[in-house]
């Protein structure tokens, strides 16, 4: 989890070939009202996110019933998001921290996303900080990154 820009996509892949999971981008799940709205440089509000949430839960749910553990590239940038995300096993939160200079390059070097740099404000000021997630400095070399999450996340699986 984190802001646009962070890494989930690239981490989320890592970790599930890693573990051998299923891997989802909560982005593939926008509906295309949501796209179009971000792709013009609009933040979407909690109403926008309600319903992507809601289909992000089921997700969730549908693998949780299959006995199927997943890994979710998913912003969820509020305290109630996540709250919303959590179903009966509570899921493992790896909050992948950049700061607003590192977001906004990383999407200036991105083609055909939606997502454009000027949003990037507007996910920071949204942001609630996770206390429930494990925090990680995203601006580590990549290879550290996917090294330091996986240690952590096999780790915490051990531990359950």
């Amino acid at each position: 989890m984190g802001v646009t820009g962070c890494g989930k996509t690239t981490i989320g892949k890592h970790l599930a070939q890693a573990l051998s999971l299923p891997f989802y981008d909560a982005d593939d799940f926008h509906p295309a009202a949501n796209k179009v709205k971000m792709s013009r440089g609009e933040p979407l509000t909690d109403k926008d996110r309600a319903g992507w949430l809601r289909t992000l839960r089921a997700l969730i749910e549908a693998n949780e019933a299959e006995g199927t553990s997943i890994i979710l590239a998913c912003s969820a940038l509020k305290k109630d998001y996540r709250k919303t995300l959590t179903v009966g096993v509570s899921p493992l939160f790896v909050f992948l921290e950049v700061s607003r200079e590192a977001a906004k390059a990383r999407l200036k070097e991105r083609s055909n996303h939606y997502m454009p740099v000027s949003l990037v404000d507007s996910q920071f000021e949204v942001l609630e900080k996770p206390l429930e997630a494990i925090s990680i400095n995203a601006e580590l070399p990549l290879d550290e990154v996917n090294r330091i999450t996986l240690d952590l996340v096999k780790t915490l699986l051990r531990g359950t």
